[in-house]
């Protein structure tokens, strides 16, 4: 699949977007409730914006029972992930903040339990 970084910047032009991003370029993988969870927003705008992430092509989706777990498109061209990776450097305050967030609700299974 072929990015148009026009495209590609314009998605990650809004810091909701930039932050799910970047978190599961951290995290590897996420589900809606831990993003929500990290994040302090809402589930219907956490979707909305994991929806205009698919759409761009940077992420993708798999259901595991009622949760649907979101991880980078494996065809990413190396200059997205390059993109991504300075973003996580500039943002590396925030994003250690919304990581020790997901820490502390405990490892997934139990995450699962608590929060999903």
């Amino acid at each position: 699949m072929s990015l148009d970084p026009v495209r590609v910047f314009k998605c990650l032009g809004d810091e909701t977007r930039l932050m799910l991003m970047l978190l599961v370029l951290r995290e590897k993988e996420l589900c809606v409730c831990e993003m929500t969870h990290a994040l302090q927003v809402s589930q219907p705008k956490v979707s909305r914006h994991l929806a205009q992430l698919r759409q761009c092509g940077l992420l993708t989706d798999r259901r595991e029972g009622q949760w649907v777990y979101y991880d980078l498109a494996p065809d990413l061209p190396e200059w997205v992930t390059t993109a991504l990776e300075a973003a996580g450097q500039g943002a590396a305050a925030r994003l250690a903040e919304l990581q020790a967030c997901l820490h502390a609700m405990g490892g997934r299974p139990e995450r699962r339990v608590a929060m999903c």
